[in-house]
């Protein structure tokens, strides 16, 4: 299998990521760098994809490899030239949670979303088990949270 069709059942699981953090300045809210990795990293991991932020030659990469065919796919930004380390160190945290949200684009849930993922989130086996069970949609989404891509991929199931 390759690194696209295992990134795209990656992306499939992952959904929409949770926000947990609030930006006082523009009293906004975020998904931080630990919520991304902690919501993408095992469902990476289930498909034999690692996820690795390295710094190097003034970049902060995100890679995700393959583990199987050493593929890979990255993405990276250029790290400021000037600045304290604390100033530094607040970049590469801020480049490395966009380079993963661009990498994976990655969505960030409604803040409202909350609630709906209080159920398990539902995946691709969930969906096939679903289908074979003769389940309806609102069954399963009385079960688990569904994200928009399951539900199609369910109601595409149905169809067929």
């Amino acid at each position: 299998m390759s690194i696209y069709k295992k990134i795209s059942e990656a992306k499939m699981e992952i959904g929409k990521v949770a926000k947990n953090a609030k930006n006082p300045h523009f009293k906004n809210t975020y998904a931080d760098i630990n919520a991304l990795i902690e919501a993408v990293e095992p469902i990476l991991l289930s498909k034999g994809l690692v996820l690795l932020q390295p710094i190097k030659d003034g970049r902060v990469y995100t890679q995700i490899h393959d583990t199987e065919s050493d593929g890979f796919i990255e993405s990276y930004l250029d790290l400021p030239t000037n600045g304290n380390p604390q100033q530094i160190g607040s970049a590469i945290t801020y480049y490395r949670r966009y380079t993963l949200q661009g990498l994976l684009s990655l969505q960030a849930e409604d803040d409202d979303g909350q609630k709906a993922s209080e159920k398990p989130q539902a995946t691709i086996e969930t969906i096939q088990k679903a289908f074979e069970a003769r389940a309806t949609l609102d069954q399963l989404k009385s079960k688990y949270f569904v994200t928009p891509i399951l539900e199609q991929e369910f109601i595409k199931l149905k169809t067929t």
